[in-house]
């Protein structure tokens, strides 16, 4: 029967990082891929559990979960009615939840009745993207990577100009939620702790010492990250498949809330290109 299981960890700064996994209780699973969303994302957004699904179907454990600065609580997990904690949101701190999940994930399932992690894949979405890119240059429990739509830069997504002199000087910047209509913030921290990390936050830096194998999936028709990102991606990885998606948008054909029962023909090219090479890259 298939079940999906809800919990919560503790993150590195103390607040919790909400996560979920989809697994069969009739048969053993080996195979886990982990998915980080997107910027002003969470992982119950759009169609992410019927991807859940089709991972499943061909025997791998789909785990999603909400960065601890997401912008939602517990309680709300699909509502941003936590701006302070987003506003207090950096990438080391992104950088940080991933490898607490992945530590958590192999401790956790090792003791797990129905799943024997061998493999890991990492995947993540546009931000997430390249955060996935940062923590598999680093961390050895991950086997394979591919990115969803990410981005390739950190820096040059950053405000600039008189919005970035106003950033500095009134230390907050907002940015509108399409969805939503909410003015989210950012404190000025953000950017003053990437410059800090800055080596560290190089994605194109860290993607050349990945010697995992990589698939880059991005559509030409991507309006939010630009098709040249996995481009980037592709040439400084250098164990990695680039697969463009004509037609598909930076969200694949998806939007929030999903009800429909299937998932739109460009996700299910995702989705079918992602799980195909998780296994064929195992043969190599």
């Amino acid at each position: 029967m298939i079940k999906t299981t809800s919990l919560q960890i503790k993150s590195a700064s103390g607040l919790p990082i909400l996560l979920d996994y989809t697994y069969d209780d009739e048969q053993t699973l080996h195979q886990v891929a982990l998915f980080c969303h997107g910027y002003k994302g969470f992982k119950d957004w759009g169609a992410w559990h019927l991807i859940a699904e089709e991972f499943l179907k061909k025997g791998i454990v789909f785990v999603k979960f909400n960065f601890s600065h997401y912008g939602g609580t517990p309680e709300q997990p699909t509502e941003f009615n936590n701006l302070e904690a987003f506003a207090e949101d950096n990438y080391t701190t992104q950088v940080q939840d991933v490898n607490t999940v992945i530590n958590w994930a192999a401790q956790y399932f090792s003791q797990h009745p129905f799943i024997n992690l061998n493999q890991l894949t990492l995947i993540g979405h546009s931000r997430g993207g390249g955060i996935a890119v940062l923590v598999a240059a680093q961390n050895h429990l991950v086997d394979q990577l591919i990115t969803w739509a990410a981005v390739s830069d950190f820096e040059s997504r950053f405000p600039t100009g008189s919005a970035f002199e106003q950033w500095k000087t009134t230390g907050v910047y907002h940015v509108k939620n399409g969805r939503t209509g909410q003015l989210m913030p950012h404190y000025f921290q953000f950017f003053e702790d990437f410059k800090a990390h800055e080596q560290e936050l190089h994605i194109l830096n860290k993607a050349k010492t990945i010697k995992q194998p990589c698939l880059i999936i991005h559509g030409d028709q991507d309006e939010a990250v630009s098709l040249q990102n996995a481009k980037d991606l592709h040439q400084h990885l250098n164990h990695s498949v680039l697969k463009v998606i004509p037609g598909a948008n930076h969200v694949f054909g998806m939007r929030h809330p999903w009800d429909e029962l299937h998932l739109p023909e460009k996700t299910s090219i995702l989705v079918q290109s992602s799980i195909n090479f998780v296994f064929e890259s195992q043969l190599k």
